[in-house]
């Protein structure tokens, strides 16, 4: 019987509207499943489900309308299969991310890489509050990153270099969706305050004249989503993806030793003296940058 409630309190598992049903939400770090999982995930839901499957928004699948009393040799199953009941309750859940420089053109990080060690480091840590980790590949923020407990977000800093004149051509300022470069006297120049790092322009000079000077992951703490959406806190920058992983981690132990249970992280960020924190931060972590305030546009 112990066991059984174990299984019954694990943070995947969902009380449905009909309390005689549950949910149960898989781990699926960085979104990603194999194909072999997949089919286990079929017959899985086939089983002990209804025959449906749902996907979440934190780039997992549910499993609904399971008998309670079904749950341990679920759960067992799901161990075989490799797609282990996740997280949903005060814990660290499932981490998401885009596809990276994986896959896509716009990227500026391997985030897919990054979540999955992440993941394997803090899964299912039981917290305070919920974390909802989110990664991004570039500025366009497609995992709303922002909207997370804790944000990462690939930039890099465009410099054109000046071995070689700029000919002029425009196509950076095409492709800038920022407004930040225009051409004067037949270069192109970079409004500083108005890029947002997002490296578009690297990609769009057809001459290689600009370069990507700083790539590096801002961190932002305390976004969240729901009826009263809030953007997060800009922590810092870092250059690698150990010191990301480092500065999670003192994230997630200061958020778990300071944090109040019944209350969103981003309520309580001025009591926990999040300034104090980023202060601290800051010191920690060799060649770590605060973050530059940058004038917005109009």
């Amino acid at each position: 019987m112990q066991h059984e409630f174990g299984i019954h309190m694990k943070g995947g598992v969902i009380t449905e509207r009909d309390a005689h049903l549950s949910t149960v939400r898989i781990r699926a770090p960085a979104g990603l499943l194999t194909i072999e999982q997949l089919r286990g995930i079929a017959r899985i839901a086939k089983t002990y489900g209804s025959g449906v499957v749902h996907c979440t928004i934190r780039q997992t699948i549910e499993i609904p309308h399971v008998d309670p009393k079904r749950l341990k040799r679920m759960a067992i199953a799901l161990e075989k299969n490799g797609t282990p009941i996740g997280s949903e309750k005060d814990e660290v859940v499932n981490i998401i991310c885009c596809p990276g420089t994986e896959r896509c053109k716009f990227a500026n990080i391997d985030t897919i890489s990054l979540a999955k060690k992440i993941d394997a480091k803090l899964f299912g840590k039981a917290m305070p509050v919920k974390m909802r980790i989110a990664l991004s590949g570039c500025p366009n923020a497609c995992t709303s990153p922002m909207l997370n407990e804790i944000g990462v977000i690939g930039r890099v800093v465009p410099v054109r270099t000046k071995e070689r004149l700029c000919t002029g051509c425009g196509n950076c300022v095409t492709y800038c969706k920022e407004g930040a470069i225009r051409i004067t006297n037949g270069i192109s120049v970079l409004d500083e305050n108005t890029c947002v790092d997002c490296g578009v322009c690297v990609q769009s000079c057809h001459f290689d004249l600009i370069k990507a000077e700083h790539r590096h992951f801002l961190i932002t703490v305390g976004g969240r989503r729901g009826r009263h959406p809030k953007i997060g806190r800009e922590l810092l920058t870092v250059e690698t993806e150990e010191q990301v992983l480092f500065v999670i981690d003192k994230i997630i132990d200061w958020v778990y030793r300071r944090a109040w249970s019944g209350r969103l992280l981003s309520e309580q960020l001025d009591e926990l003296h999040f300034g104090k924190f980023k202060e601290e931060i800051l010191r920690q972590v060799p060649g770590a940058a605060p973050v530059v305030e940058k004038k917005q546009k109009p």
